[in-house]
């Protein structure tokens, strides 16, 4: 992965949400192979239960800016502690269904095993990018969203986790900037705003 681009990106800001919230996007180097870190939120969760994330959360006031709130929830989730992150750039923000302006950090993490150390964290998983970046791992979709309109959206499925929605958002752009994968210019189906989602998403989230 290069992340010369990513450094190099001027990124989009939303703003006028209801809330904010920012996250990392942690990239692991294991023997020349970047693999991308991943939480599985729990299915407890009102918000997005069982579904792929990367670790962050909302903005509190103790916060100085967003990217101490990425840092401060990526430590409180899976105990990645702030000064063990080197952040190479952002990602645009992106807008949630759920009235958050959310804010992604890309950032390089150590090769170490990472546990839940929140409750709303079921486990930790890394992907391996070459795995990602393989076409027969993904398929994306247009549909008609009630809240956004016309709207692309895109699955990986890589060892048995399925990643979609906001996160996969994010991280369609981050492999376009750190590698040379590209979105194929078109997607694999059309589908109506109340359309079933893909059996492999509806099986992760049960």
């Amino acid at each position: 992965m290069d992340f010369d681009r990513v450094t190099a990106h001027d990124p989009v800001t939303v703003e006028g949400e209801e809330r904010e919230a920012a996250i990392v996007v942690p990239v692991v180097t294991r023997t020349d192979e970047a693999r991308v870190l991943f939480t599985k939120r729990a299915d407890h969760l009102s918000d997005h239960p069982g579904q792929m994330a990367f670790p962050g959360g909302g903005r509190e006031p103790e916060d100085a800016d967003l990217l101490a709130t990425a840092l401060r929830e990526a430590d409180e989730e899976i105990g990645l502690t702030p000064n063990a992150v080197r952040v190479v750039g952002r990602l645009d923000d992106i807008r949630t269904i759920t009235r958050y302006s959310v804010r992604p950090f890309v950032g390089r993490i150590p090769d170490r095993e990472y546990r839940p150390s929140d409750a709303e964290v079921a486990e930790v998983v890394t992907l391996s990018v070459s795995d990602l970046t393989d076409l027969d791992n993904y398929e994306s979709e247009h549909r008609d969203h009630p809240h956004y309109g016309e709207v692309r959206l895109h699955f990986f499925y890589v060892d048995g986790y399925t990643v979609w929605g906001a996160t996969a958002q994010m991280l369609v752009q981050l492999l376009e900037l750190t590698t040379d994968w590209e979105v194929p210019a078109e997607p694999d189906r059309y589908a109506d705003a109340d359309d079933a989602l893909p059996e492999q998403v509806r099986d992760e989230v049960q």
